[in-house]
């Protein structure tokens, strides 16, 4: 399985993810490109070759018109919505943002939709965020991991004012993840962009073992006399994964995985549910909330993870904090997993994506994506199931063309 692993020993922040990208083999073309490909009008993206302490990075910067100083979730949605990006790069980069929405709101005690986006708002901020996740995918990476964050040190200034490095929102967002402090004298190493980055992409420190196939730096805007000012991603192969050769040639999976479980008799099903999203946010792959009965007659729920061993003690910790559970069980599994890969079809004037698997006698077997059946069918009007069987013919067609 190819993944990419970020090694933020510099910090992060969005500019200096898709430096490293472009040093990994993202066409520099495909970027300057990004802004037109987002509707963003007058936007320039300049892309060098410079040095941080005697090694070569990519430095991304955008000459931006004077533009809003800050946007909405919803504006922000609706440049996002309009793009041709693949719909899982939207859905991602979705949920970055509303991940920083919501630690604003916290913060600052108001609604979601009431948050006012400054510097993540702006358009560099938009650019950093559908780039870095759009030029993974464009990659093939199948999944991120990453180090620990340096934080830096110091205060910086902000639209609310002086704010103790990390800033508030920063820190947030960096809950669960591993981070240290420093180096001394700094400043601010780690942008709210590149915070929710991670805490969106990343599944859990790097694996036990891996093979390195390239390696790239993205610089940072500061450059410091004594190391380095960048972020280093490695392009990776692990070898958790071993394939299996099926009747027809299909490539089953085998992967090691962790199951984590636990059960909870004593906790409003209305808090359970969020829980979900959390999981899905810290790495887990999939979670099942199942309904069952304990001792002296009481229901209860089981809530059951399933994860990466990288992701494993980030989603232990999130069951013991967010749910009323005083343990956790964890044993280690093995995951057979049909070869998979993802079709584009067109209906009714609409794209959509499709996931194709290969069946053990290769054979295959599609199905639309759901969420891209929804737009459509909001789109057209047309009932859901319409637009279903209307993608799964076409699906039909196409794998016998």
């Amino acid at each position: 399985m190819r993944v990419a692993i970020f090694d933020p020993f510099s910090g992060v922040a969005g500019d200096m993810a898709l430096g490293a990208l472009v040093q990994l083999g993202l066409e520099r073309e495909w970027l300057t490109s990004l802004p037109g490909v987002l509707g963003l009008d007058g936007v320039q993206v300049t892309i060098r070759d410079v040095r941080r302490a005697e090694i070569s990075c990519a430095k991304v910067d955008f000459e931006i018109p004077p533009q809003p100083h800050g946007r909405h979730l919803h504006h922000i949605r609706a440049i996002v919505d309009k793009t041709s990006a693949p719909p899982k790069v939207k859905q991602l980069a979705d949920r970055v943002f509303t991940s920083i929405a919501t630690v604003e709101a916290e913060i600052h005690g108001i609604p979601i939709e009431k948050v006012h986006l400054h510097e993540v708002g702006a358009v560099d901020a938009i650019l950093d965020v559908v780039g870095t996740i759009w030029g993974l995918e464009r990659l093939g990476v199948e999944a991120v991991y990453s180090g620990p964050i340096a934080l830096g040190d110091g205060t910086v200034r902000a639209a609310h004012g002086v704010l103790p490095v990390p800033a508030p929102a920063t820190l947030k967002l960096l809950e669960g993840l591993p981070v240290s402090p420093g180096p001394e004298g700094s400043g601010e190493l780690v942008t709210p962009t590149g915070a929710a980055l991670v805490r969106v992409l990343s599944q859990g420190l790097p694996p036990a073992a891996y093979v390195p196939r390239a390696s790239g730096y993205g610089a940072g805007t500061k450059e410091f006399g004594d190391r380095a000012n960048a972020l280093r991603i490695i392009l990776a192969d692990t070898r958790e994964v071993t394939v299996e050769t099926g009747i027809n040639g299909s490539g089953d999976s085998r992967e090691s995985l962790v199951e984590l479980v636990c059960d909870v008799d004593d906790m409003s099903p209305e808090y359970l549910a969020p829980i979900i999203e959390r999981a899905r946010d810290a790495g887990a792959l999939d979670v099942v909330l199942l309904a069952e009965t304990t001792k002296h007659g009481r229901p209860a729920v089981r809530v059951e993870i399933l994860c990466r061993p990288g992701a494993a003690a980030r989603l232990e910790e999130l069951l013991l904090v967010e749910t009323t559970t005083i343990g956790v069980r964890r044993r280690d599994v093995l995951r057979r997993a049909l070869a998979r890969d993802v079709i584009h079809i067109t209906v009714l004037g609409h794209e959509l994506s499709a996931k194709r698997v290969t069946l053990p006698d290769g054979r295959h077997r599609t199905k639309p994506e759901f969420a891209d059946v929804q737009h459509v069918a909001l789109a057209t009007g047309r009932p859901l199931q319409d637009i279903f069987r209307l993608a799964a013919a076409e699906a039909e067609r196409l794998a016998d063309a």
